[in-house]
């Protein structure tokens, strides 16, 4: 299997094709913001009723298994979502995305398993296309965007997605700041306010679902023959080798232990660094405060991440920087921290916040940012890939956090990162030389 370079014949003598529906520089930067707030006022909300899950539905361990079940759902789903997103549209792929999570904050308000693991099935199915929707809508545009305004498209579509995902970021501090304000500490356990919480999320959804729908269209829905079943079947045996072939490239074997990784670590932090690092040292009501933190530190470092990006040499650069800090955090709880009493006792998880906030912003838009440029043919796939592998490492960390210990997971996290940052570099190594070969053939 070769590693194939990035054809510079692309971006030598693009062709031009009228994939905005007649968008304007303008209106696709408007776009932009609206799918980034849209996501704010939706993932605020599921944000923090996932950080709450393992609390509030303790019984049984209903609110863990759960989120294993809608991780395991979400990557299997995954599998498939390339074909929905092309047959519906990104936009529309978005929008119908929207309700699984709808469901799920309704399912909140009376937790049982029967409401909540159907609901958790369907929301696996709803968050694969929500996300590979999202991927692709926000890289059509930002290509639409290069073409017309002449900008360098890793440039746009680097401060694309560090918008989309600064905005996003958010979610996290501004979520566990409604928590904070709706369930005073000491009444966690609170009926009443736990299901006005859960209220004032769904007001938040409902919200986001409607800004969603004032996004512009993209001509990017599959058009499938009306002629005879043979064309759609065509059309689906198509789209899943879509899957399938990338697995087949050198290059999607090797950013995927990256991938992996990346939902690794947002999983850490939902179920072993609150549970395990906060919860012991700051309560159940510090959780909101420490998560307000990684939110707010994930943000900054997404826009600026995203600013900072123009091509593979600064993905490089900012996803090691990213790497970097989320090391020093595995290796501090690997050889040296223990929980202790005073300030330093609430320094050190907000230190710990601040620092896994920051590698999670970079692995957010860097990874978006990556997939765009080495698979502009298959977007839909590549972004499927992302979501089928993030979402299989998060519910292997949400069915293993109950069984083994911090350290244990800790382990596993350090061995993680020195495996996909191996397999990273040695792809931009190969995609460099790929690259430069092919640039002195066509001089």
């Amino acid at each position: 299997m070769a590693i194939e370079s990035m054809d510079t014949r692309d971006e030598e003598a693009p062709l031009v094709v009228d994939v905005s529906g007649g968008e304007t520089p303008k209106s696709r930067t408007r776009d932009v913001h609206i799918l980034s707030c849209a996501f704010l006022l939706i993932f605020l909300a599921y944000g923090a009723a996932q950080n709450l899950e393992t609390t509030i539905n303790s019984e049984g361990n209903l609110g863990t298994v759960s989120l294993g079940i809608l991780y395991v759902s979400f990557a299997f789903f995954s599998l498939f979502a390339s074909l929905v997103v092309r047959v519906l549209g990104s936009k529309n792929a978005v929008v119908l995305g929207t309700t699984g999570y709808w469901l799920y904050i309704a399912a909140n308000l009376k937790p049982t398993w029967y409401t909540m693991v159907p609901v958790s099935l369907y929301m696996g199915f709803a968050a694969s296309i929500i996300w590979v929707g999202e991927g692709t809508y926000l890289t059509s545009i930002a290509r639409s965007h290069a073409i017309d305004t002449g900008l360098h498209e890793g440039t746009v579509i680097g401060n694309f997605n560090g918008e989309f995902w600064a905005v996003f970021a958010l979610h996290q501090f501004v979520g566990n700041l409604i928590t904070l304000a709706v369930l005073p500490k000491g009444t966690e356990g609170s009926t009443g306010s736990t299901s006005l919480l859960f209220i004032v999320f769904l007001c938040s959804m409902t919200l986001g679902t409607i800004l969603m729908c004032f996004i512009c269209k993209t001509n990017d829905k599959e058009k499938v023959s009306e002629d005879s079943s043979v064309s759609f079947c065509s059309a689906v045996a198509s789209r899943l080798n879509s899957v399938i072939l990338p697995l087949l490239d050198m290059r999607m074997l090797l950013v995927i232990p990256l991938i992996a990784y990346s939902g690794l670590q947002q999983a850490f932090v939902w179920a072993s660094y609150t549970k395990d690092i906060v919860n012991p040292t700051l309560g159940e009501a510090g959780v909101g405060g420490a998560m307000a933190v990684y939110g707010a530190f994930d943000a900054i470092c997404s826009l600026v991440a995203g600013r900072l990006t123009s091509g593979l040499r600064s993905i490089t650069v900012i996803v090691c920087g990213g790497a970097f800090f989320q090391a020093l955090i595995l290796l501090w709880l690997l050889l040296k921290y223990s929980a202790t009493s005073g300030v330093l006792g609430v320094i050190y998880p907000l230190l710990m916040a601040a620092f896994l906030g920051i590698g999670d912003g970079v692995l957010n838009t860097q990874l978006s940012a990556l997939l765009a440029l080495l698979f502009k043919h298959d977007t839909e796939g590549a972004f499927a890939q992302l979501k089928v592998w993030q979402s299989s490492a998060i519910a292997v960390v949400f069915f293993l956090s109950p069984v083994v210990t911090l350290q244990t997971m800790v382990e596993i996290m350090v061995g993680a990162i020195s495996v996909s940052l191996v397999s990273f570099l040695f792809l931009t190594l190969k995609v460099e030389k790929a690259f430069s070969s092919h640039q002195v053939t066509y001089m």
